[in-house]
């Protein structure tokens, strides 16, 4: 129980910092640069949007190193906040995040509840039936375990383990969704599949013992281990790598373009760049945001 809530502190308030040594939280307590406003694409902004100055955004805080909360248990930190506060900057605007469980945001952008949802959303066919999404980052899927893998999981053949997931992501539903019915298809049993409200909580499932391994975006897993002091391990290669995209509700394609061109221009002036070094995630760094790609 005490190994557990260590690690949920330690990975969801991300209290360690993100730097090369796990000690060092230089990199993500540094001030995240701003952005100047760009009065072209502030003017295709909806009225309803720009009215009040500032932007709702829905977000799941359970994500290090996307978006999770500092150690004050209520400011939300991590690149993906980082960068679409100098988006909204772009866009005159000021971000306003939302706390949110991660399978309530789309729907809450079709409600209206959210004007935005920005949580390492990856952009699939399915999403982009009910949404627009713009890209902004490139991420794949990456594994982890406890340290010496004692559980000897293969992740080509994890028949009858059980493995720690996030609910409601591309991870739960089709990965390992699809890789538990090869198992039941080749006569082996089936994947326990533990789906948790937040990645924090399948983190520490890992390292408590009660979940043979975990499987999340790239960057998370990698953030993951890297918090967990030596208890846990990654496991095979990054793969299945696909844009991440900004939310937004279905038909703005105007104030979607706009998004797009905020974050083209943060690419062009080095804040892009800034950020994504600043919490140790250049490698997903993409250069042609693009609207429903």
């Amino acid at each position: 129980m005490f190994a557990t809530v260590a690690v949920l502190a330690a990975v969801a308030a991300g209290l360690a910092g993100c730097g090369d040594d796990p000690s060092d939280s230089s990199s993500s307590s540094s001030p995240a640069p701003t952005a100047s406003a760009d009065t072209d694409l502030a003017s295709k902004v909806p009225d309803a949007i720009k009215s009040d100055g500032k932007i709702l955004v829905g977000t799941d805080t359970t994500y290090a190193p996307s978006e999770f909360l500092a150690a004050d248990g209520k400011t939300a930190q991590g690149f993906d906040i980082d960068l679409f506060t100098a988006v909204a900057q772009k866009l005159g605007l000021k971000a306003e995040f939302q706390t949110a469980d991660f399978g309530t945001i789309i729907p809450g952008i079709g409600s209206g509840k959210y004007e935005v949802g920005v949580s390492s959303f990856t952009i699939n066919a399915e999403r982009k039936q009910s949404v627009d999404m713009i890209s902004y980052f490139s991420a794949g899927t990456q594994w982890a375990t406890k340290k010496g893998n004692p559980s000897t999981i293969d992740i080509e053949n994890a028949c009858g383990k059980k493995i720690a997931v996030q609910k409601n992501t591309v991870q739960a539903d089709p990965d390992l969704k699809d890789r538990s019915k090869k198992c039941t298809d080749a006569g082996k049993p089936a994947i326990t599949i533990d789906q948790y409200a937040g990645q924090d909580q399948a983190t520490a499932a890992v390292v408590s013992g009660k979940d043979a391994a975990m499987l999340a975006d790239s960057p998370v897993t990698a953030y993951a281990v890297k918090q967990a002091n030596g208890q846990l391990e990654l496991l095979g290669d990054i793969y299945e790598s696909a844009p991440y995209g900004i939310v937004i509700k279905k038909g703005q394609t105007e104030f979607g373009q706009a998004i797009a061109d905020a974050v083209k221009a943060l690419i062009a002036d080095g804040t892009y760049k800034t950020i994504l070094e600043k919490w140790g995630v250049e490698a997903g760094a993409i250069t042609d945001p693009a609207v429903n790609p």
